[in-house]
């Protein structure tokens, strides 16, 4: 049993649907793997603490490839808000 149910907001799930199959099966493991423990980094999986959440619900960001999916934890829910190939979700 995982510790954490993951929960993919339904924009993060129309932008998996909307990937190519290895994409989309590795993306998949990778916010599974969440369940397991969303807080450490692991082999495939950088994940920072994001900066300029403070007072707000502490947010994380994992690295799955050229992907990044932002997550919050909520008691013992990692909520999934966001999914987004690298260069797209970053503020310029």
């Amino acid at each position: 049993m995982m510790p954490y149910a993951a929960l993919l907001h339904p924009t993060v799930l129309m932008t998996l649907r909307s990937l190519p199959p290895d994409d989309r099966a590795r993306v998949e493991r990778a916010l599974q793997g969440l369940g397991t423990n969303p807080f450490s980094s692991r082999s495939g999986a950088y994940i920072p603490r994001l900066r300029g959440t403070k007072g707000r619900q502490d947010l994380y960001r994992i690295r799955i490839g050229r992907f990044r999916a932002v997550y919050g934890i909520v008691g013992k829910e990692v909520r999934i808000t966001d999914l987004f190939a690298r260069g797209e979700g970053y503020a310029v």
